[in-house]
């Protein structure tokens, strides 16, 4: 069932001046040809914006996930009832939602997220019986199962899907397989505590990096699991953890109990630089720099080439989002605001908001909140403008939403789930 609805009004009206009385005595040909141009104008005027709703058929309890070109619905698990994934196709204008195919699945476990890769439909869960995370592939246009294996996936930049297979008993691995047949191409074992780091290009992983107990730091090849090189980063002590992650070209390495931060080039793991950086949670690549999210909130910026410092912040604020030399900083109340990653000045306040999943990640950044009046604002969150653009103001809306703009997902406040196509 599709819904056309009219558009809200999205900002505030802007005063308009008064217009001037025009002379008596104009020039008739300049008058003829404002006039002629106002015509025009009028003549190709588009017509108000509207909104359409499409409601998807999901029972309750049930988990929907939006995709580039249609929703996926997993049945509640019950014990008397089969269970399915549906695919449904995005509903075009005045048309309501079509059914593509269904599934079975198992009665029991838990679905955890429904993508779509290399012309597959993953769907990612725990096993009810063994309590082992795994992917269980569809072909995306029949919704024939392809095949199952443990672990969650990941495209790789060969054309390949890697598995990285981690559960509380047994040995634990990276898994390359064959996406239309998979097929397992090779494993690599992950040493404990069983955790890896990717270096990515272009949204696909090239190469992983683990760490050894012993200290050693392992680079792969992530199309054929070949090591490509290693490095000893423990020489006085083999049993003790340290974190890595992979920023761009550099591994960052945090040795255990210290409040350094180590560098190595990823191509050749030789030493770069140290830095001091107490209390480190995580790394992430910030407009060219490197952003250190400290345990207690606020962060360090330091150069990546030189590990020099930029600038830091410790007001307690937690890094949201990076876009285009801009950092998107949440505080306290869901407050969010934009400041320069080079200099750490503030562009932009934004207000409350609620950040909502988006499909890819260049996708609009969306943000939602209730009025006053229970219905939900919904705005693009544009860290370049610095400002919040209202899309739309929707009655009814519980929660639960995912968003790729102009196309929004919500719960409703009638236990429904519905597509919005927004006006833009």
């Amino acid at each position: 069932m599709s819904i056309i609805e009219l558009g809200e009004v999205r900002d505030e009206p802007t005063s308009v001046p008064p217009v001037r009385r025009p002379r008596a005595a104009g020039r008739p040909l300049r008058s003829a040809a404002v006039l002629l141009l106002a015509l025009v104008v009028l003549a190709g005027a588009t017509p108000p914006s509207e909104r359409t709703v499409s409601v998807v058929p999901a029972a309750r309890g049930a988990s929907v996930y939006l995709a580039a070109d249609g929703v996926f619905v997993v049945d509640p698990a019950t014990p008397d009832e089969d269970r399915f994934l549906t695919a449904y196709a995005q509903p075009s204008p005045g048309a309501g939602v079509r059914r593509r195919w269904q599934a079975s699945l198992a009665r029991d476990g838990d679905y955890l997220d429904v993508r779509v890769e290399r012309g597959l439909v993953l769907a990612m869960g725990v096993n009810a019986a063994n309590g082992v995370f795994q992917t269980t592939a569809f072909d995306a246009e029949t919704g024939q199962q392809r095949w199952q294996h443990p672990g969650a996936p990941q495209p790789s930049a060969d054309g390949g899907l890697l598995l990285t297979d981690i559960r509380e008993e047994g040995p634990v691995a990276m898994i390359r397989v064959e996406p239309d047949t998979g097929r397992m191409l090779w494993t690599v074992a992950l040493p404990p505590p069983a955790n890896a780091s990717y270096h990515v290009t272009d949204g696909l992983i090239d190469r992983f990096v683990l760490v050894q107990p012993t200290g050693e730091v392992q680079v792969h090849d992530a199309g054929t699991g070949r090591m490509l090189g290693s490095v000893d980063t423990l020489p006085g002590d083999r049993s003790a953890f340290q974190r890595v992650q992979v920023v761009d070209d550099l591994l960052l390495l945090a040795p255990p109990g210290s409040t350094r931060l180590l560098s190595y080039g990823l191509a050749g793991l030789e030493p770069r630089w140290t830095a001091e950086v107490p209390l480190m949670s995580y790394v992430v690549g910030c407009g060219g720099l490197l952003c250190v999210m400290q345990q207690t909130g606020g962060l360090q910026v330091l150069d990546p080439a030189t590990g020099a410092g930029r600038w830091s912040d410790v007001s307690g604020e937690l890094l949201a989002d990076v876009r285009h030399g801009r950092l998107l900083m949440v505080g306290p109340e869901e407050r969010y605001a934009v400041r320069d990653s080079a200099t750490g000045q503030v562009r932009a306040e934004l207000g409350r908001w609620n950040l909502i999943p988006t499909l890819r990640p260049a996708d609009p950044l969306v943000g939602v909140r209730l009025g006053d009046d229970g219905r939900l604002v919904v705005a693009e969150l544009d860290l370049v403008a610095g400002r919040a653009r209202i899309s739309d103001v929707l009655p009814g809306v519980a929660g639960s939403c995912q968003a790729a703009l102009p196309t929004l997902l919500c719960r409703r406040t009638d236990g429904s789930t519905a597509l919005w196509r927004l006006p833009r």
